[in-house]
């Protein structure tokens, strides 16, 4: 089966922009104490700034499970039975869990003692791989109506109360609602992606690997129909401002301020309305990069063919970015704080916006000769299996 290089593309566009707001929250001067999309406080600049970003947790979540629909086909064409492809989600899953745990979260916080865990993308990937593990078994369509099930229902979990039983409330935010436990002075948990919301954006990409074994004549007007549809749902759900988020849009000041408000949209967990949004963007750039071969295209795709590496040493990169400038700016590494869920930066540390776009296009020029010399090496090694997991 034929690699679909418009997968590719668009994952590697969304990893470069993820860049951009790993470097904007640990460098920004103002990170630290404003919310970027807090329209009584933030700037245009600085709210698109993290918006355009929100493009990325489900375009990877969705492209995840893409390319397990596709895999799982590419077993049964070869040898007649999916079966080791499911095997493989499985150990995948349970692998990027691992990573998450320990790889990941020590660049976050650059923190041996492990004071800090933060469950993030990579956890809601890796329990959605687990999931889908048994859930390929059934219908590809069964398997797509319960993703559109959890998209469109889960937000009507809003309406279940706080547990005050410790236990209940953790297992709420591992699987529901995003919360944060301060367990003790020197360990903390941030549950930021609940799995069971990703887990339906995961599922209904997996159904939607039956469009990506079209042809591109086909699946292109496809994507671009159905990329269009979700914007649209998007725009009438949001001007009725009823069902789908939990945060209402409202008439702000300006016309800016209100378009702002229009699309400010939940993320933690992804509403519906997020979805819809996000999803509808990503169909749209799939449709239009499809079958194209240039060299736009052939740079993101160098990134695009190895997430995980990239994913990894960017965290690093970003973090060390932050130290670098902290050092910089007359602070020794004496005055690096520590503690739980505190990346280690002064509080009087950071640059400017332009600052951080500055070091974000480094950072991304920096990845890519690693990244191709990494996917050469992954195509030219097949016979090293865990260069899969990477």
């Amino acid at each position: 089966m034929k690699r679909v290089t418009a997968i590719d593309i668009t994952r590697g566009l969304v990893m470069v922009i993820m860049a951009l707001d790993h470097v904007r929250d640990l460098l920004h001067t103002s990170a630290l104490t404003q919310n970027p999309t807090d329209l009584a406080t933030t700037t245009p600049a600085i709210f698109m700034t993290r918006w355009i970003t929100h493009l990325c947790a489900p375009t990877f979540v969705f492209l995840s499970g893409t390319s397990a629909y596709l895999s799982l086909r590419k077993q049964q064409v070869a040898n007649g039975d999916d079966q080791s492809a499911r095997r493989f989600l499985l150990k995948r899953g349970l692998v990027l869990i691992l990573l998450e745990l320990t790889v990941v979260n020590f660049a976050f916080w650059f923190d041996i003692h492990f004071q800090s865990l933060m469950l993030q993308v990579i956890y809601a990937i890796g329990g959605g791989l687990v999931i889908l593990s048994l859930l390929a078994k059934l219908p590809v369509t069964w398997v797509g109506i319960i993703g559109l099930v959890i998209m469109v229902g889960h937000n009507i979990l809003q309406l279940v109360p706080s547990f005050t039983n410790p236990t209940a409330k953790l297992v709420w935010a591992l699987l529901f609602r995003t919360d944060f436990f301060p367990f003790s002075p020197h360990f903390a948990m941030l549950a930021g992606y609940p799995l069971i919301p990703w887990l339906g954006i995961m599922l209904v990409g997996f159904a939607s690997g039956q469009l990506m074994e079209r042809p591109a004549d086909q699946r292109k007007p496809l994507l671009l129909r159905i990329g269009l549809g979700a914007l649209l749902l998007f725009i009438l759900l949001r001007f009725l401002n009823g069902y789908g988020d939990p945060a209402p849009w409202s008439i702000q000041n300006t016309g800016l301020l209100t378009a702002l408000s229009f699309i400010n949209v939940t993320k933690y967990p992804p509403s519906l309305l997020y979805a819809l949004l996000m999803l509808g963007l990503m169909l749209l750039f799939l449709s239009v990069v499809d079958g194209k071969d240039n060299a736009f295209t052939r740079w993101l795709t160098v990134y695009g063919k190895v997430p995980m590496f990239y994913y990894i040493l960017h965290w690093y990169l970003v973090h060390l970015s932050m130290i670098g400038m902290s050092l910089l700016q007359g602070y020794s590494l004496a005055d690096l704080p520590s503690g739980p869920l505190n990346f280690g930066r002064p509080a009087n540390a950071g640059v400017s916006l332009s600052g951080v776009y500055l070091v974000w296009l480094g950072l991304v020029l920096l990845l890519y000769p690693l990244c191709k010399w990494y996917g050469k090496y992954k195509t030219a090694h097949p016979e090293l299996g865990w260069l899969r997991y990477i």
